[in-house]
């Protein structure tokens, strides 16, 4: 019988305690755990025998007793209060207002743990999110509906970026609505009170919903976080039609908190301690984006993680590139040069970019550029090994205009203010600009009427330039062209 309270506790290990199982009890239903002092605490059954059930407590188990303790089920899932109010709201972890304006007016609950979506019921995504940002737009364009995870380190700058992307990001459709839901778990206060300050400083908090669960938090309240924004991002996208991008960071601490959960359970770990099971726990999450038939709404993500000690072989991001469709990787030396945002050009990438541009989209010569933006900071890769092996000044002229451009890429098209709003077109030009730093016969991956169409107009703007390439003088290029870098 439900509503029945249990007296005494088996056992209590940090912030788990045992008690016996009520008959009909469901895994992650809510419990109310109550001590001598009869304050009330929340917590989650995270694990059931046929006689015991274990209790993560939302909060610390401090003056709980085996002997003075009872605890209540509550007969339902964790729930988040939804409604149209969410928009410019703040809410703690759990889903619980602080920003000091008080509960949203709304009946609506629902399950955090959400509902599967049937895979027939998917739509492929295809649309265009403009971010503002040409290392992304332009070469790991991110599509309406995808899965496009951050691989950042320790000291990069992901929370800069984060909070650029929630500025800036768009789609080209007027007559639709787009909102961001933002998610931080096991962050410090004074990264929390960066977020909230920018978003209100620009403006844009009207359009946000932000849920907070700080570093001092429970361990159990960072696993919540993440689903409890997904709920606010299902209820927006399918019940009223919006398109929403979900920014979820750090996805790392979101692990560890698991890790640690599973360690106090007294399951046996995998790799590095982590659980068996953290594939299929991110897969809940990430698989909660996309688009579904019967709603024009969609859920785009952008999962932000530091790969500790910046290897990107760690279970995190190794299981996360598995389950998502590309990553944006973040590059210490590129930040250590001073480029911002410091997107590494090759291991990024993202799987859905060629569905979502070119005509009608973005622009027709997009998949071109990117290509051949791709080809050609491979080869200065390439060019800049062979230079420490035997010198600058013994590499061919041709290899010495790779260098040239490589130069002119990382500074004027990767490089960019944090509060620099690029169009694509604006993206696109300062990619045909760069591409006008090579000679014409290395542009094997654009078609001749993209040339015609995009770059003889650059060169015929600057015809000095063309004549350096074909004199094989690459430093009078460098220094002929350094007043049209694109800024």
């Amino acid at each position: 019988m439900r509503g029945i309270e249990y007296k005494h506790l088996e056992r209590i290990e940090g912030p788990v305690v045992i008690t016996k199982r009520s008959k009909g009890v469901g895994f992650g239903e809510v419990v109310a755990v109550y001590g001598r002092d009869q304050n009330r605490r929340l917590g989650r059954v995270v694990d059931l025998s046929e006689d015991w059930a274990a209790i993560q407590v939302f909060g610390s188990s401090t003056g709980l007793s085996a002997d003075d303790s009872r605890v209540e089920f509550l007969d339902r899932p964790m729930e988040l209060r939804v409604g149209t109010g969410l928009l410019g709201r703040v809410f703690d972890g759990l889903g619980r207002t602080i920003d000091g304006f008080g509960e949203i007016f709304s009946s609506d609950m629902r399950d955090i743990n959400g509902l599967p979506i049937n895979p027939y019921a998917r739509v492929y995504p295809r649309d265009f999110i403009q971010t503002g940002i040409s290392a992304i737009d332009g070469m790991n364009t991110l599509i309406r509906g995808q899965k496009l995870p951050i691989f950042s380190g320790n000291g990069l700058p992901h929370n800069r970026l984060a909070a650029q992307i929630v500025r800036q990001s768009k789609i080209r459709s007027a007559d639709e609505s787009f909102v961001v839901v933002f998610a931080a778990m096991g962050v410090k206060y004074d990264v929390a009170r960066f977020f909230l300050d920018d978003f209100e400083r620009t403006g844009v908090l009207a359009n946000v919903v932000v849920f907070l669960s700080l570093a001092d938090a429970p361990s159990i309240e960072r696993l919540i976080t993440p689903r409890c924004a997904l709920t606010a991002a299902e209820y927006l996208a399918y019940e009223q039609n919006m398109h929403v991008l979900v920014v979820m960071t750090d996805m790392t601490n979101y692990c560890e908190a698991l890790r640690e959960v599973s360690s106090i359970r007294g399951e046996v770990p995998s790799r590095k301690g982590y659980p068996g099971y953290l594939y299929s726990d991110l897969a809940s999450l990430y698989e909660r984006a996309g688009k579904i038939q019967g709603s024009s709404g969609s859920i785009t993500q952008i999962p932000i993680l530091t790969m500790p000690n910046d290897d990107i072989s760690h279970p995190i991001p190794d299981l996360s590139g598995y389950i998502t469709e590309g990553q944006i990787v973040l590059d210490r030396e590129l930040t250590q040069r001073g480029v911002y945002p410091p997107v590494a050009g090759l291991p990024s990438l993202s799987r859905l970019m060629k569905d979502g541009i070119g005509p009608g989209m973005t622009r027709e010569d997009h998949k071109d550029v990117s290509s051949q933006l791709f080809a050609a900071y491979s080869r200065v890769k390439s060019v800049r090994n062979l230079a420490s092996i035997i010198g600058e000044e013994e590499l061919s002229a041709l290899d010495k205009h790779y260098l040239v451009f490589g130069e002119h890429f990382e500074q004027d098209f990767l490089s960019q203010g944090e509060y620099e709003d690029r169009s694509i077109e604006t993206t696109l030009d300062l990619g045909w600009k760069l591409l006008s730093l090579l000679p014409r016969e290395e542009l094997l991956r654009i078609k001749e009427e993209l040339l015609h169409k995009y770059l003889d107009p650059i060169i015929a703007q600057s015809p000095q330039n063309q004549e350096d390439l074909d004199e094989e003088d690459p430093e009078k290029g460098r220094l002929r062209n350094a007043g049209n870098r694109g800024r």
